[in-house]
């Protein structure tokens, strides 16, 4: 479909025929001719790339897209404003295909800067990951085509990888169906949730600067002091910590009045903002998703926020979780959900009959983003409702395993690497293993050898990490397997372990999916080596 189609984000099942959309023509790999290299000379090897892209699933057809990064006016639900984002709309059209189809997506930047489009959570080839080094940034004007198959299922999305755009409008779904999977659910709500200041607020730009003056003070709480050190508020066990009267004023830093959280461990983030969003609508102008009574729905829930972790609820429903970061988890029934950053879940839940507010509270932060699902009659509830679910059972990665048939390979490591996360306060410079990215000395693999990744976050500050390329297995504190995952949120003081297995060559981004730590530093590689 073009990128000047609005469809509605909640699709029915017969909505998936509907993926193959619009031919491109002249599709350009100007990607696989490259002989790509690295910021330290290293080669990058393109036949390794393309063995490994043989070895995937392949059902011989090409799905084509058109995407059009561009600065246009959008409607949030009353506030217009004008932001990046990809065609018309926020989030972008979804994109859709099914296990082992060909993508060609036809990039046409119309930005006056450059750009990307790195495919959150897909493992595919390298040279089409969306980050430099290893597949080329778009200069404006210019045009580029993503070609790559896509060997899983599941909820995945699409955001730049370029400075501080991941706090733009310029995200979208991507799903990858399974033509296996069938009668598991009735119909499909994909909810995109997301923290908004441009256009209302500081610029994201003006916000890392502020943060950046700020030093000290931007990552405090109301009192300006460090909230989440141990025997403060914050910390699991203590209090819960204080939360503003009204909301802070827009684009304001944690020194404005963001609280904190014992699910996080302390300080939510750095940043409140004017607007929490579901699917592009503020609270008082929600989207609104139709079923019926009895009908099994499933949520695709994508947190596509810079800054903000969001704790969901339905009213009146238990949610069913099925799936974390694409991949299938033996079920669990929970009451809420928590998502940083870049993490997504897929739910069933059975409708009742009414008008229900789906409800992503903003971690901390004293707002939320709702939107409705409507099965029957029934009024709409004030954009500040907040259902009883979401002080019930929250489920978070510990409370997850992955099913069976996706388990990655167990055993001893071949390989331990290991990822500290620091951070200067003073000068709001975020570190892996002592080093910014600018610095970055990247940890590296060998083909086939199965690795456990250790991060330690050595901050008061939680990060959700992600790897590119890959998904790994949480290992439990007690050495068991989690759910399959390519982000992970590490609290404060904590360490959270990981298993890979290096089958897809080439090099790889590991980061804070937080946009600020992100830009600030936090960000390292995963190199493949002969």
């Amino acid at each position: 479909m073009s990128d000047s189609t609005q469809s509605p984000l909640g699709l029915s099942r017969r909505a998936f025929l509907t993926a193959a959309g619009v031919g491109l023509g002249g599709i350009v790999l100007s990607a696989c001719s490259r002989t790509p290299t690295n910021p330290n000379g290293t080669v990058i090897d393109e036949s390794a790339i393309t063995a490994a892209e043989a070895t995937r699933p392949h059902t011989g057809r090409t799905v084509n897209y058109s995407l059009t990064p561009q600065n246009t006016e959008i409607d949030l639900g009353g506030p217009r404003v004008r932001t990046l984002v990809y065609g018309d709309t926020v989030p972008g059209t979804p994109i859709r295909a099914s296990i082992g189809d060909e993508l060609a997506v036809k990039v046409t930047n119309r930005l006056d800067r450059p750009t990307s489009v790195h495919w959150h959570g897909i493992a595919l080839r390298n040279d089409m990951d969306g980050a430099m080094p290893a597949s080329p940034d778009i200069a404006p004007g210019q045009s580029f085509t993503y070609q790559f198959s896509v060997p899983h299922s599941g909820t995945y999305w699409a955001h730049p990888h370029v400075g501080m755009d991941t706090d733009y409008g310029l995200y979208l779904p991507v799903i990858v169906d399974d033509p296996g999977e069938t009668g598991t659910y009735d119909t499909e709500w994909i909810v995109v949730l997301d923290d908004w200041t441009d256009g209302v607020g500081k610029s994201p730009q003006d916000i890392l600067s502020d943060l950046r003056k700020g030093g000290m003070g931007s990552m405090g709480t109301e009192s300006g002091g460090m909230s989440g050190m141990p025997g403060m508020s914050g910390m699991p066990g203590m209090d819960q910590g204080t939360q503003p009267s009204s909301p802070p004023a827009p684009g304001a830093t944690m020194s404005d009045g963001v609280g904190a959280s014992a699910l996080l461990g302390g300080d939510v983030g750095d940043v409140s903002y004017p607007y929490y969003l579901i699917n592009g609508r503020i609270p008082e102008a929600p989207t609104t998703f139709s079923a019926k009574p009895g009908q099994r729905v499933r949520i695709r829930i994508i947190n596509a926020g810079a800054d903000t972790a969001f704790r969901v609820a339905l009213a009146e429903h238990k949610m069913t979780v099925t799936h974390t970061d694409g991949f299938p988890v033996q079920p669990v029934e929970v009451d809420a959900l928590l998502l940083g950053m870049g993490e997504r879940y897929d739910v069933i839940v059975t409708a009742k009959d009414g008008i229900f507010p789906l409800v992503a509270m903003a971690e901390g932060k004293n707002a939320q983003a709702q939107a409705l699902l409507t099965t029957g009659a029934g009024s709409a509830p004030a954009p500040t409702y907040q259902p009883a679910e979401l002080n019930g059972r929250v489920g978070t990665v510990d409370n997850f395993v992955a099913t069976e048939n996706v388990m990655l390979p167990q055993g001893q490591p071949d390989v331990n690497l290991k990822a500290d996360l620091g951070g200067d306060m003073t000068s709001y410079t975020w570190k892996i293993n002592g080093r910014t990215f600018a610095d970055t000395e990247p940890l590296t693999i060998r083909q086939g050898q199965r690795a456990r990744l250790t991060f330690t976050n050595m901050t008061m500050m939680w990060h959700p990490m992600h790897l590119h390329g890959h998904t790994f297995q949480v290992v439990k504190p007690d050495g068991s397997a989690g759910p399959r995952k390519d982000t992970v949120v590490v609290l404060p003081m904590q360490s959270v372990a990981v298993d890979l297995v290096a089958d897809n060559p080439g090099d790889w981004m590991i980061h804070c999916h937080n946009g600020y730590h992100m830009d600030a530093g936090m960000m390292t590689r995963l190199d493949y080596t002969t």
